[in-house]
């Protein structure tokens, strides 16, 4: 059997950057209501016009991380792509990718695990390397938040928190029998609370018709929905358990990470994690302070920043892990 490893690594997010001052011009907020709640300074958006999506986006971080692996398009096996806001509801962002950068025609698998979805991603793309079926995986998470916000004060709970940007990994089959790249990967759900962090609308529940009958400004089922003291409270256990299970199968413990990289949902729950397992602040990477919760895109965004600043050197045990809507979490455990 065969063994899987990053082998390049990219990320693109729009140059609009956010504010939490800019957000207060539109909603009942401020910036150190902000900040205390979830510790987020700024966020990038797509600007209208400037050419971005969901998919474009996701092809701006892919092209960067096939370079890195120094690999071509026709290289690549396989396309997972990971988000929450596809382009359109269908047919879903994958084949997007594999046309907008003329590859060959290579199976393109859509995730939908909100912020696990990389997680998600990563597992699926392992086991194929694996079994020996593919050889080299693009694997991307992207994401367009800014454009089904609420950005009134009815909203803010939501709107504040999140960012647009797109991250993506080349995963590719080791070769070499050293003991490097994903040693495991660990995936868990719990549907019963699934409505406490949802988008109900549209849907084929709530369609068109519905939407056009009510039209309804006070209760507008098509914004997202958070409930944000249940999700903290679920997060901050699942993200320990998790963790611990990677460790755990792997006869390892937390003195042996060099690196965490926290899905960025909220900052005070990856200072809870990290005071959890008594890691240091060199150990923990984060930047949800620059770009919010970019949801599925946010550990590729954040293993690349960290990689690119020399803070993932080779040999070093990398513990990845999310929790979201579904609820879904999941951890890898990787050496570097």
């Amino acid at each position: 059997m065969y063994t899987s490893k990053i082998s390049g690594l990219g990320k693109y997010v729009p140059e609009n950057v956010i504010t939490n001052d800019d957000l207060s011009k539109l909603m009942d907020t401020n910036d150190a209501w902000i900040q205390e709640r979830t510790g987020i300074k700024e966020r990038r958006h797509i600007k209208k016009g400037d050419g971005n999506s969901t998919s474009v986006m996701g092809v701006k971080a892919a092209k960067i991380a096939i370079e890195r692996a120094s690999l071509a398009n026709d290289d690549i096996d396989l396309i997972i792509f990971a988000t929450l806001s596809p382009d359109m509801y269908f047919p879903g962002g994958g084949v997007r990718i594999q046309d907008m950068m003329n590859m060959k025609t290579i199976p393109a698998l859509d995730v939908r695990n909100q912020c696990s979805g990389f997680v998600y991603a990563l597992s699926v793309g392992d086991q194929f390397i694996k079994t020996g079926m593919y050889k080299h995986i693009l694997i991307i998470g992207s994401e367009n938040h800014s454009g089904g916000l609420d950005m009134s004060t009815r909203g803010r709970s939501v709107s504040v928190i999140f960012g647009d940007g797109a991250g993506a990994v080349v995963l590719s089959r080791n070769e070499e029998e050293d003991g490097r790249g994903v040693l495991s990967t660990h995936l868990h759900s719990e549907g019963a609370h699934a409505k406490e962090l949802s988008l109900e609308g549209p849907s084929t529940e709530h369609w068109v018709p519905e939407i056009i009958e009510e039209n309804a400004k006070d209760n507008i089922p098509y914004y997202p929905y958070m409930n944000g003291q249940f999700v903290f409270k679920n997060a901050v256990v699942r993200f320990s358990e998790v963790i611990n299970e990677g460790l755990e199968a792997n006869k390892l413990t937390a003195s042996d990470i060099d690196m965490l990289i926290p899905h960025q949902a909220n900052l005070r729950i990856s200072q809870f994690v990290q005071k959890q397992f008594r890691l240091s602040d060199d150990k923990v990477y984060n930047n949800i302070q620059r770009y919010g919760n970019t949801t599925a895109a946010s550990i590729p965004i954040a293993l690349t920043e960290a990689w690119e600043e020399g803070k993932i050197k080779e040999g070093d045990l990398v513990v990845l892990a999310a929790f979201g809507s579904g609820f879904t979490w999941g951890s890898a455990i990787i050496k570097w």
